[in-house]
């Protein structure tokens, strides 16, 4: 139920929008909601010898390799995996030192995946990239809870 001023000149924004924002909020945490993270499409252009540095640098990145394939008549071998682009911040110096400078990156954006967990709960990566943007933004620590949406008459 709705209650609004009696008198039209007093009904406006001022006093639907605030209201209005209170209810997007409240249904958005009511919705079991998740995050969508950006993954990026990696190239990866490498002799054998750097393989091992590779895997090593894509899966403590939660990189996932997708195919390896030998170029026909070279030593050299092309990798292409799905890296996120959060975890793509220094990946080409990182990924140089671990193959003594022999593999070359390429990424390049390709989709959007849901990141695993509940961003409600704690104890998860997603809960953990909610909690960095929060405090990025200068925003509590904590996602408030539904009752702050409530209407106070």
């Amino acid at each position: 139920d709705v209650v609004l001023h009696a008198h039209a000149i007093h009904r406006g924004g001022a006093q639907l929008i605030p209201t209005a924002r209170r209810v997007c909020y409240a249904s958005q945490l009511t919705a079991s909601p998740r995050l969508m993270e950006p993954v990026y499409l990696c190239e990866i252009q490498a002799p054998e010898t750097a393989m091992g540095g590779i895997y090593s640098c894509l899966n403590r990145r939660r990189g996932q390799v997708v195919s390896e394939e030998q170029r026909p008549g070279t030593p050299m071998y092309n990798v292409k995996a799905y890296l996120p682009v959060l975890e793509s911040f220094g990946f080409t110096a990182d990924l140089r030192a671990h193959t003594a400078g022999q593999a070359f990156p390429q990424c390049v954006f390709d989709h959007w995946q849901l990141v695993s967990g509940n961003p409600l709960e704690e104890g998860n990566k997603c809960a953990e990239i909610v909690a960095g943007i929060r405090a990025r933004k200068g925003l509590a620590a904590e996602i408030p809870p539904l009752d702050r949406f409530l209407d106070r008459l």
